[in-house]
């Protein structure tokens, strides 16, 4: 698979997957740290996992795929790796992990306290490498929202995929955030700018044998850039273009109702696919309701409005607390579930994959 906008070609994967060995090591580490937390409560993002059946593949290997439309900084070789520029052309890297189980398992007086980190970034100049057929794997894209500087977004990508035990690759699409509170006008027009590298990422995740269901978190800012991709994509494919994709989850959307209500309209079947979380009580977008003129925002609109456009709504509002209520479906538990649900249950058939494939046409 090629990186959007630069002719990249695959190379085979395998070499990068962590070994049988390292997997085992893993797992008997996570399932000693759910044995010595048995009966622990209050742990954040990254709980206890329950059993050997019941954990994420970021928890095993640590590690998420990023693709990023940001300009490296100093190569990417130390921090911040990538800045708030914007790139000429895409980007796309490995950044290996550090777990929190890690830490965990081995000292358990840091039971609650450990948190996921960068070890490294690598830049990979061949693009994405996949295997083909025999070695599909489900993919959850994780686009960030306003405010994100790139090792926060990274980490958020992998807490995401953790708490809600996603079993695949995850991929980060990064886009240039200046992470600074009074930059919500660059961060808007640089979110719209990398529309057309996030629907290039995805017709190579839609178009490649090696992946079989594509669901898509996004958060915030990043929910008006991946539905703006969404459009494109349909207006590309047409129905077709949603044969691949399983959920999508916006969460906590900052956009204007009546530009989402129109491109809702425009996305044909794909909006079925789309699961809305809002929360009438997020602080953080009742300021940005106020920035945009009054006109409500999709994730703090009411329930009704957004179930008659089709879509299916989580109403998070019962649990948000006294802080800003923007971030939940990190944050709180129940809402995680939520959102691991309608991932659960939105996976296409092997027959609709392969059908879409076929309609959709090689790399």
């Amino acid at each position: 698979m090629s990186a959007p906008g630069t002719g990249m070609q695959p190379a085979d994967f395998s070499a990068r997957h962590s070994s049988a060995a390292r997997y085992a090591a893993r797992a008997v580490a996570l399932l000693l740290l759910a044995a010595a937390c048995a009966g622990c409560a209050g742990l954040s993002a990254t709980s206890p996992i329950a059993s050997e059946n019941d954990y994420s593949s970021v928890a095993l290997d640590p590690r998420v795929t990023v693709f990023t439309t940001r300009q490296a900084v100093k190569s990417a070789k130390a921090s911040p790796w990538f800045g708030t520029e914007r790139a000429k052309q895409p980007s796309v890297a490995q950044v290996k992990l550090s777990s929190p189980y890690e830490q965990r398992a081995f000292s358990l007086a840091s039971v609650g306290l450990g948190d996921w980190g960068i070890a490294s970034v690598e830049l990979l100049p061949n693009g994405l490498q996949w295997t083909g057929e025999g070695n599909r794997r489900d993919v959850l894209v994780y686009v960030h929202g306003f405010n994100q500087g790139f090792e926060q977004a990274v980490l958020d990508s992998a807490r995401l995929a953790d708490g809600v035990k996603f079993r695949g690759e995850t991929i980060l699409f990064t886009w240039p955030s200046k992470a600074a509170l009074l930059d919500y006008i660059y961060d808007r027009d640089s979110a719209m700018w990398s529309r057309d590298a996030l629907e290039s990422m995805l017709t190579e995740l839609l178009q490649h044998p090696a992946v079989n269901n594509i669901h898509i978190v996004a958060h915030s800012m990043g929910t008006m850039l991946s539905i703006e991709a969404l459009r494109q994509l349909h207006a590309r494919f047409g129905e077709t273009a949603a044969l691949k994709i399983g959920a999508v989850v916006l969460a906590a959307p900052d956009i204007d109702i009546d530009v989402f209500s129109s491109t809702v309209r425009r996305v044909g079947s794909l909006a079925q696919r789309i699961t809305v979380l809002t929360a009438t009580n997020d602080r953080a977008l009742s300021i940005a309701t106020k920035l945009a003129g009054g006109v409500t925002r999709v994730g703090a609109a009411e329930k009704e409005r957004l179930e008659a456009l089709g879509l299916k709504v989580i109403d998070a509002s019962q649990f948000g607390g006294s802080g800003v209520n923007h971030d939940l479906f990190l944050s709180n538990e129940r809402v995680r579930l939520q959102v691991r649900q309608a991932i659960e249950q939105s996976r296409r058939s092997p027959i609709a994959v392969r059908a879409g494939e076929a309609l959709l046409g090689s790399p």
